[in-house]
């Protein structure tokens, strides 16, 4: 793939140096490979600097922005008025109504009629004479800084003439000067300053009237946004991104794009509130944007949208990668809109859209860019079709029409397809295997799974091929902000970086999660109305992304010891959304030995109850009989059991899934269990947690009968287990991929001729470790040093920050020198060459 971005190289920034903690040596010595009592183990790594390593895209590492945990309004976007345009319905949220966040001082009532300010601004609100509403914002309210100026704005309509006083206030008194503006007839936009007296994090927007009047888009904005921007984004939150150096924006999903109706926002739909995510909906003046109900359960204004999407990624010198529904659904929904005119209608707005970034202001597109104020092209180079569709072969099918009329009008365009929503299993085989017949240019994955996954599948891209598609990892995440979660990922990247070839770009996700309106976690940073921290995994981020080098050096490391035993735990039962029944559980030794014979006619006395439900003996059967519990785990026999046969006879009763078979159960979070009929009763799968997080070891397409008793037999044998399903064999896996602790990568800077010795020790003991560089000739023995290191359990919040980057300076440089590298850390070293 050519280069992707042709920003300087100055960018990226080297690392400052300050003082140590350090071990020199001037005879390395050979690597003991083993603890010597004193908590070091020894490694060595050795580098080849004449080896020519794949060269790293300047674009590698970026963003994934998706509006989810209230990432847009109450986040990114500045506006501070929540539900500004009264369109808040029960599509949205169950509890919602047009005056969620508003309260009513007299009379005041939300009108959806031929009154309205515009026609996709349908809801407004009737204002008695002598009442007001208060707005309530985000969080705990709306948040002013002393000395700061807040932009106030409001369209209104009255019959003849209404004043309006406009306060800003929390419980202790006024925050800043009140405002009088006067409405005069139709609909028309007036406009105010506040420049707030006090700092404080509970403010009240207020709007009171002496005569009837109708308002929409009661906004306050504060004037100090990114770079100054009208309409603009919350500075903090901006500065944050900003400072990841991120080398492209992927946007706007996610669910977003794949998920709910891909009909248009007209009267002609009904006025669809819940669609995917189409981008003509929210450009042009904001008052005529859309609205939406966004598929995470809460409104979306797209007052954040297109236009600012590229304007931010340009702001932050990222390219924009954007993503287009390919009409097939996703996130549990799985349907494929066969629609002639609906498909052709999504691959003209596609077209549009590249048409609306770069085109000639003498276009169509390229003209309403320069009225929103940028008549400078946006530089557009890749493009996604389609996000974690579970339907390869439809998908491929309409992928390749995209992909079509994309490249026929834009053959510089990269377009991108992807691998469905997993790592492994038939959906992701299936979906690589069309993407390969079908010559796709690059394939985005997405996963999401335990630090152990990470730390196990470093050398996961090894084996790609390397005539086949590029990989775009556009989600992943190893569920968890701790510092044992970012150690892992870390870890990871050192084989994207060391398979650089192949794996072209990578987006750790979510980016953004507001404490108050979480839908999913772990998140890289995180906020309220008033403060935001980076994680974890934010600075392990950082540290990847603002130190990439251009090109790999090959190099070489030794690994670490691990003995590891054969599977071994109690057994368990669970459900997810489903009520089920189980009987006859028996679990035979491999020498015969009865350990467990369970026909539940006495009861259920054997058995632990760690999870959620009602469990409970009817008819001699052991039910689970709460519908909506989800993780309902009981578990009956001995941690120490292994070598052995697990048989269970399971009837699900009702519910949305099917069930699970636990085995190797140790504790609440480390056990496996095969997942039948999981995913909305999709797919079966095994998967394995570890200290909380799971992994899918196996999966297959695959649905669970209603009221039908299957025979489910598992059989554990050493680290391998073989899995039956009514007497046939279901699939069979072998757990034995070492968790190696120790990584590493070597990069070159080209600008300044450094070494980047990147190391990642996920252990509890130092690693004391011997470095040859290979012959390389070193401009100075002091090596810029940047550490991030805590203990394994750390997590970043509000007040405390025990993660962060520690800088200073190593002066035992030579072509064979020694360092040992802190538990639980990740250090880079920049080693200068002659």
């Amino acid at each position: 793939m050519s280069r992707t971005r042709t920003r300087s190289r100055t960018s990226r920034r080297p690392v400052v140096a300050a003082s140590a903690l350090l071990m020199a040596s001037a005879v390395v010595p050979g690597p003991a490979h083993a603890e010597d009592g004193t908590g070091v183990t020894d490694y060595s790594i050795t580098v080849d600097p004449r080896a020519e390593g794949p060269e790293i895209d300047d674009a590698m590492y970026g963003v994934f922005y998706e509006d989810i945990n209230r990432a847009a309004d109450g986040g990114l976007y500045a506006e501070l008025v929540q539900n500004r345009s009264f369109e808040y319905s029960t599509a949205d949220h169950r509890s919602y109504t047009p005056l969620t966040s508003w309260s009513v001082t007299g009379t005041a009532q939300t009108a959806d009629d031929d009154g309205r300010l515009n026609e996709r601004n349908r809801t407004y609100l009737s204002l008695g004479a002598g009442s007001s509403v208060t707005n309530s914002g985000y969080n705990t309210g709306i948040s002013v800084e002393r000395g700061k100026k807040y932009d106030f704005s409001v369209w209104a309509r009255t019959d003849g003439r209404a004043s309006l006083t406009v306060s800003l206030t929390d419980s202790e008194g006024a925050l800043a000067g009140a405002r009088k503006v006067t409405a005069r007839g139709g609909w028309a936009k007036y406009e105010a300053t506040f420049t707030a007296h006090r700092t404080s994090t509970t403010g009240r927007l207020a709007v009171a009237t002496d005569r009837a009047a109708a308002l929409d888009m009661v906004s306050l904005f504060p004037r100090d946004t990114f770079k100054g921007r009208e309409n603009g984004l919350r500075k903090d939150l901006a500065e944050k991104i900003a400072a990841l150096d991120p080398g492209f924006v992927r946007f706007p999903g996610g669910c977003l794009v794949n998920t709910g109706s891909m009909e248009d926002y007209s009267e002609d739909s009904g006025w669809q509130r819940q669609r995917s995510y189409q981008w003509k909906d929210t450009i042009g003046p904001v008052e005529q944007r859309a609205t939406n109900a966004n598929f995470w359960g809460y409104n979306q204004s797209y007052g954040l949208g297109y236009y600012e999407y590229f304007q931010f990624s340009e702001d932050i010198g990222a390219m924009p990668l954007p993503v287009v529904p390919a009409l097939v659904t996703g996130c549990g929904q799985n349907r494929a809109t066969d629609d002639e005119e609906l498909l052709q209608r999504h691959i003209q707005d596609t077209l549009d859209l590249i048409e609306f970034a770069g085109g000639p202001v003498t276009s169509e597109w390229g003209r309403e860019r320069a009225r929103m104020g940028h008549p400078k092209p946006f530089r557009l180079t890749h493009l996604a079709v389609g996000n974690e569709e579970n339907l390869p072969v439809e998908f491929i099918a309409r992928f390749e029409r995209f992909r079509a009329a994309i490249e026929a009008e834009y053959p510089e365009i990269t377009v991108i397809s992807n691998s469905g929503p997993d790592d492994a299993g038939t959906t992701f085989d299936t979906a690589w295997r069309l993407n390969r017949e079908a010559g796709v240019d690059m394939v985005d994955e997405h996963y999401y799974n335990s630090p152990q996954w990470f730390l196990q599948n470093n050398d996961r891209y090894d084996s790609y091929d390397r005539e086949g598609p590029e990989v775009f990892l556009g989600e992943y995440a190893s569920q968890g902000n701790a510092w044992r979660n970012a150690l892992a990922e870390a870890a990871f990247m050192t084989g994207l970086e060391r398979n650089a070839d192949i794996v072209k770009l990578a987006s750790y996700a979510p980016l953004l999660a507001n404490e108050d309106y979480v839908q999913w976690s772990p998140d890289m940073i995180w906020f309220n109305n008033h403060a935001s921290w980076g994680s974890a995994n934010y600075e392990t981020q950082k540290l990847f992304m603002t130190n990439v080098g251009d090109r790999v050096v090959p190099s070489t490391a030794t690994s670490t010891p691990s003995v590891s035993g054969p599977i071994s735990g109690a057994v368990g039962l669970s459900t997810w959304a489903t009520t089920a029944a189980y009987d006859d559980v028996t679990v035979t030794g491999e020498n015969g030995e009865t350990l467990l014979s369970e026909d539940f006619g006495a009861g259920a006395a054997r058995w632990t109850h760690t999870g959620g439900g009602s469990w409970t003996v009817q008819d001699g059967q052991y039910v689970q009989t709460d519908e909506a519990a989800e993780n309902t785990m009981v578990s009956a026999g001995d941690t120490s059991w292994q070598n052995y046969d697990l048989s269970v006879k399971a009837t699900k009763k009702a519910g949305k899934e099917g069930f699970l078979i636990a085995f190797g159960v140790k504790d609440t979070g480390n056990y496996y269990w095969w997942n039948l009929g999981g995913w909305n009763n999709s797919s079966s799968a095994v998967e394995q947690a570890v200290d909380g997080g799971k992994s899918t070891l196996l999966s297959k397409p695959h649905t669970i009968e209603t009221g039908r008793a299957y025979d489910i037999d598992v059989k554990v044998r050493g680290r391998q287990v073989t899995l039956y399903l009514d007497g046939q064999e279901w699939g069979s896996f072998t757990d034995d991929k070492p968790a190696e602790p120790f990584r590493q990568v070597v990069t070159e800077d080209e600008r300044t001729g450094d070494l980047i010795v990147k190391v990642v020790n996920a252990q509890s003991a130092a690693a004391r470790t011997a470095i040859d560089l290979g012959g390389v000739r070193v401009a100075s023995k002091k090596a810029r040093v940047t550490t991030l290191a805590a203990a394994p359990d750390a997590v970043n919040t509000e007040t405390e920050t025990p993660v962060k980057p520690e800088k200073s300076v190593f002066a035992g440089v030579a072509d064979r020198f020694s360092y040992t590298f802190p538990a639980n850390s990740i250090t880079f070293l920049r080693i200068a060459r002659r």
